[in-house]
């Protein structure tokens, strides 16, 4: 599958299956497009009569032009056939049940109410509960149970806010530092946290043992107090700002990165980029809001055409700074065209109810934390391990080529298939789509393609 778009004055064709990127002129590239409907010569005839005017378009040239498609087609870099559906249903079934991450909810409560918050202001749909060391430590003895001979595993500490469970986050991971080495296991920990409870034990903590800190921040402080209010209503940007602030400074500007929401109250959401950066935050993320169409934080379709507007916007930006030495990241446009995600990783997608579970404060295992809270997803306990083996298999064969809508997408081998719980939570199954979502990452895709291409255009 071919798919070429014009984007900052280039003119990109991707071939999507082997992964290859071509910047062309705009005659070459009404050429490709052209290139299965027309014979040679009616191709030929036709590019001539379009663009015959100008000096360097001449028969011979056009011919020219069409070994080169004939020859990248026969290196496989230009219309290759698809050859990984038959490997899809197969893939994670060789892995057998391995799991390599967990995402433990020490705290299911948090000190801020936000009111588009998928977790229910924390407490995902249940009671307020905090976990004990007791069911953390067994957490991390399944996990290491249930890894096989993979030796390095992924550990994040949610909520909720986990900071309102600290005590029990430092406990757990003297702990896993105190049997990794004798079941020759690493573990890497990643702490999410709204900041509200940052202080000095916190960042000196989290500089020695956290791999990652993600912080949540909207973006300017009348949008990011909009919603990211105390259950008083104030609002926390004054106060996680300077902690926020302190805590990167202190990481050396690394290992961390501030993972906004972006809601239909500001669609124009790369104002809270350029602040954030004002701030002096360079590793940036902001989500587009997952929510029921009725929500009054839903982005509209209005809205979505803003923030494909936006994507283009920051794209620019981002090659601008670059030139200037001012470079920042962008979570979503992270992609390396050259030693990117594996096939196994393209296909397979996150490994959620797989290889990646999350875990109640009461030891409940559910397929990730958007999935907390809904029973039917529930698929057993640190205890007694996996127990729905049907709900597994399900998780383990949804990949980019079970869903229908999928199958003709040129940006499924980027998103895997997408993420199960937006489309659990948009159409009620995890085999259906958010297409919003899919609208969105299409447009983030051609945009983090383009930013490559216009950097190895410079080189």
């Amino acid at each position: 599958m071919v798919h070429q778009y014009k984007l900052n004055g280039y003119n990109i064709v991707l071939d999507t299956c082997s992964g290859s990127i071509h910047v062309v002129d705009e005659v070459a590239y009404d050429m490709i497009e052209l290139f299965h409907d027309r014979t040679e010569d009616e191709l030929v005839s036709e590019m001539m009569a379009k663009y015959g005017h100008r000096e360097d378009v001449t028969e011979e040239e056009l011919r020219f032009c069409i070994e080169d498609i004939h020859t990248l087609t026969e290196a496989g870099k230009l219309f290759t056939p698809d050859t990984f559906e038959d490997k899809a249903g197969t893939f994670k079934a060789r892995s057998g049940n391995v799991i390599k991450a967990l995402c433990l909810h020490v705290a299911h409560t948090c000190n801020l109410n936000c009111d588009y918050c998928f977790a229910s202001q924390g407490k995902y749909h249940g009671e307020r509960a905090v976990m004990s060391f007791e069911v953390g430590k067994r957490a991390l003895d399944f996990l290491i149970e249930n890894s096989g001979t993979r030796r390095n595993l992924e550990v994040d500490f949610f909520g909720g806010e986990p900071l309102m469970n600290w005590d029990v986050v430092k406990q757990l991971v003297e702990y896993a530092r105190s049997v990794e080495k004798q079941h020759n296991k690493n573990f890497r920990f990643t702490l999410t946290t709204n900041g509200v409870l940052i202080d000095d034990d916190v960042i000196d903590f989290a500089n020695r043992e956290m791999s990652n800190v993600v912080l949540s921040l909207d973006g300017r402080k009348e949008i990011h107090d909009l919603k990211r209010v105390d259950h008083a209503g104030k609002g926390s940007y004054d106060k996680i700002v300077p902690k926020f602030q302190k805590l990167v400074e202190s990481r050396g500007g690394a290992n961390y990165y501030m993972r906004g929401t972006f809601t239909h109250a500001n669609p124009d959401f790369t104002k809270d980029i350029f602040h954030m950066l004002d701030l002096g935050f360079k590793e940036l993320s902001m989500e587009p809001v997952v929510c029921a169409p009725d929500d009054p934080a839903a982005l509209t379709p209005e809205d979505l055409e803003i923030v494909k507007e936006q994507y283009e916007i920051l794209a620019k930006e981002m090659i601008k700074r670059g030139k200037e030495g001012r470079g920042f990241t962008f979570y979503h446009y992270m992609i390396d065209l050259t030693d990117g995600p594996c096939v196994y990783k393209r296909i397979s997608g996150c490994g959620s109810g797989t290889e990646y579970m999350a875990v109640t404060p009461w030891g409940d295992l559910y397929p990730c934390h958007q999935f907390v809270g809904e029973e039917e997803y529930k698929l057993g306990d640190i205890w007694n391990g996996v127990t729905n083996d049907a709900l597994r298999d399900d998780f383990r064969s949804c990949n980019a080529y079970s869903r229908e809508e999928c199958k003709t997408c040129w940006a499924k081998l980027y998103c895997s298939g997408g993420c199960a719980a937006n489309a659990y939570h948009a159409s009620g199954s995890i085999r259906g789509i958010y297409e919003p979502g899919c609208e969105l990452f299409r447009k983030r895709m051609e945009c983090a393609i383009m930013i490559k291409a216009a950097e190895d255009m410079d080189d």
